[in-house]
């Protein structure tokens, strides 16, 4: 179950099914991201793909010399540009292949356009997510509630995104889904229908045991977007923010210009994917040896290139020293700004007390840290409405909460008003009223035991004690402890086995702490896979617009595709 490795090889048979010759890849603006997630443009270049092009781009010049490769998601307005494509031709040839499944009717109306006969192939390939990691895919979809509804345009694109990744790692599951969350219990009976309807398309060789796909809801936690990350890919993404494997790295103070924006991809940089879930002190020491074996490779400045075989030793170990030289540049810079960052936003003792409200049951310690930090003026305006969020959150039902206080504290530091709303819609949208777990206070006596010996153990590391939410979750699943009354399956039949392959989708968007742990489970539990999928990929600013979108009713509608689902052809 590799969602990275799916989408690769359906891009390879698409450049391998239109044989020799010259290339053109004509894209829309979700495929063109899902494509430059798993592939470089180098690596496509090696393929005979020599231009990449939007479809919906008006300055693209006739070159009948090429073949064009159309990788497209199947929305009416792709459908209608290829219309216009076909009746006017700029390639000699087309290769049509939809992200999803496309109706009849629409296949019939790009037919009709195809008057000089240049479609050579029309196929399905369900490659309509991003791939961000092996075990992980996203939908790019922000802003997927209103109050605690779907937003429109968001079911039938989640059910399209959902679908295909079945499709693509060939599973037919069984569907079970959060009972508190009405969003889950639509989208699974949406899933459900499509599977229902495109049966031929589910025909896959049965297994013993059925795959599951397990769909929950954001709100049911709400703590793990808030804290701040210490793996390598959650904290480049919590402080630096990355989209489809880029960071933007314009605001960093001197930055070069060739660094401005870097791509970090584990499917292509060694060090990235070595390091992709280590913690922060470990990626020092590694950066370090990095540099140190780039300065013994490094070819010398008055190496004398005397003979022949001299120059040829160099010249082959060029590209491969410049490779590595991109390499070294790219991480030091990534790494010594995201120290300076903590450094100067004091990010050590924002997180030390971010851990203790989310793991720890002490009321007035808690408090107090927290109006320690508030105090502090080196404290970032997002930090300490962080901090005020997880407190508001941790000790929403306690005696003698302090949240007003804490409110007037933020007043008196000058958070704007909007941060200070935000307090008010994060408990408004996973709070205690909303959730359908115990996300705080364990109730069972074998819990509240594993709690209390959580504590006698000493955390190895103090950044790093919290477990989200999903984490229990998952365990209960592998056991084949999960509760039928909070989690009940779509239908009458249910799982008398322990589930192997099993996918769980998060409606509101997942997080790379979230992933790292499904990581560790797939490591730790022989037999299970396990791959993690959200609406986002969030870190706190991003969640902070999601709660945002579906806690106020007014506000802009997210961007939404208007694809829609039809018969097989």
């Amino acid at each position: 179950m590799n969602v990275t490795l799916a989408v690769k090889q359906y891009i390879s048979k698409m450049i391998e099914n239109s044989g020799p010759g010259m290339k053109v890849l004509l894209m829309d603006r979700e495929t063109t991201s899902i494509v430059s997630v798993v592939y470089t443009q180098s690596e496509i270049l090696q393929k005979e793909v020599y231009l990449f092009e939007r479809i919906d781009s008006q300055s693209r010049d006739n070159m009948k010399h090429l073949k064009a490769i159309c990788f497209l998601r199947p929305t009416k307005e792709n459908v209608e540009h290829l219309i216009q494509e076909l009746r006017r031709p700029k390639y000699s040839v087309y290769f049509i292949y939809f992200s999803n499944v496309i109706s009849k009717s629409e296949i019939k109306a790009l037919a009709e356009a195809d008057e000089q006969e240049v479609v050579a192939e029309v196929q399905e390939f369900y490659g309509d997510f991003i791939a961000v990691n092996p075990h992980l895919f996203s939908l790019n979809l922000h802003g997927v509630a209103r109050g605690r509804s779907w937003e429109s345009s968001m079911l039938s694109r989640c059910t399209q995104g959902l679908t295909s990744v079945l499709l693509a790692l060939k599973k037919c599951p069984m569907i079970r889904y959060q009972l508190s969350s009405d969003m889950s219990k639509r989208l699974a009976e949406s899933v459900k229908q499509i599977i229902t309807k495109e049966y031929e398309l589910f025909d896959f060789r049965k297994t013993e045991v059925p795959p599951l796909l397990l769909i929950l809801d954001r709100s049911d936690d709400a703590i793990t977007p808030l804290l701040n990350q210490w793996t390598y890919q959650a904290m480049v993404h919590e402080l630096l923010g990355l989209n489809n494997n880029r960071i933007d790295l314009s605001r960093v103070p001197g930055i070069s210009r060739d660094l401005k924006e870097v791509v970090l991809s584990a499917e292509n940089d060694e060090f990235y994917a070595n390091n992709l879930y280590l913690n922060f002190g470990e990626i020092g020491t590694n950066i370090k040896n990095l540099m140190e074996d780039f300065q013994k490779k490094k070819p010398k400045g008055q190496q004398k290139l005397e003979s022949i075989s001299d120059m040829k030793a160099f010249v082959d170990n060029y590209p491969q020293f410049k490779k590595m030289s991109g390499t070294v540049s790219k991480h030091v810079t990534v790494v010594g700004e995201l120290s300076r960052l903590v450094s100067e936003r004091q990010l050590m003792e924002v997180s030390e007390v971010e851990q203790e409200l989310a793991c720890q049951n002490d009321h007035s310690n808690a408090q107090q840290s927290v109006r320690r930090l508030l105090q502090n003026p080196r404290l970032s305006e997002l930090d300490a409405v962080r901090l005020v969020m997880l407190y508001a959150l941790r000790y929403e039902r306690h005696s003698s909460n302090m949240l007003p206080a804490l409110m007037d504290e933020l007043s008196r530091r000058g958070v704007s008003e909007r941060h200070r709303k935000m307090v008010k819609s994060v408990v408004e949208y996973g709070g205690k009223r909303v959730r359908g777990s115990d996300l705080i206070t364990p109730t069972d006596a074998v819990a509240i035991t594993k709690q209390f010996f959580k504590g006698l153990s000493g955390v190895e590391n103090v950044y790093t004690q919290h477990q989200p939410l999903l984490h229990d979750t998952l365990d209960q699943l592998i056991k084949g402890r999960l509760k039928d009354s909070q989690f009940p399956y779509l239908g009458a039949s249910s799982l008398r086995d322990r589930p192997q392959d099993i996918i769980v989708f998060l409606i509101g968007g997942a997080t790379y702490e979230e992933a790292l742990t499904v990581y560790n489970l797939n490591r730790s539990s022989p037999g299970v896979r396990i791959v993690l999928g959200g609406s986002s990929i969030h870190n706190t600013k991003s969640f902070l617009e999601e709660v945002m979108s579906a806690t106020t009713q007014s506000g802009d509608r997210a961007q939404g595709s208007s694809g829609r689902h039809g018969n097989r052809r």
